[in-house]
């Protein structure tokens, strides 16, 4: 088992440290995990919510309005079922020391990106190849 990192809370990781060095690996878990934690409290949030506020609205429209909230609520809680998802795999990445490093060249992925997207799997040339591929091939 690795020795526990300390990390200021004022420590961002920078271009002038070896790339993926302890402290950088462990300050990307803990921005992981930290958006975890929020995204799955806002879960049960929204679970607990939405036991409290079953109830029989006889109106019509405002039923209609209620469900729709609800419709946009729910797509917005599967969206971040698929995040966390998402950050379990990088963590993943980081645990077997593959994190920060662009999954099609191998290549560092710079560190502000990571740090924008810290989900980021490719890196921004390598992705901007592949949302151009990805239009042309699209059929419409």
């Amino acid at each position: 088992m690795k020795a526990e990192v300390f990390l200021g809370d004022s420590y961002r990781p920078a271009d002038d440290e070896p790339f993926m060095n302890d402290r950088q690996t462990e300050y990307f878990r803990r921005k992981l995990l930290a958006w975890k934690a929020e995204l799955l409290e806002d879960s049960r949030d929204t679970v607990a919510g939405m036991k409290d506020q079953t109830r029989n609205i006889p109106d019509v429209a405002d039923r209609a309005s209620e469900e729709t909230d609800r419709s946009l609520e729910l797509r917005t809680r599967d969206r971040q079922r698929k995040l966390v998802t998402k950050i379990d795999a990088a963590l993943r990445r980081i645990d077997e020391g593959e994190y920060g490093y662009c999954e099609i060249t191998g290549e560092p992925i710079s560190l502000k990106r990571l740090d924008a997207r810290p989900i980021a799997t490719m890196s921004l040339e390598a992705q901007e190849r592949h949302e151009r591929r990805e239009k042309v091939h699209r059929d419409d």
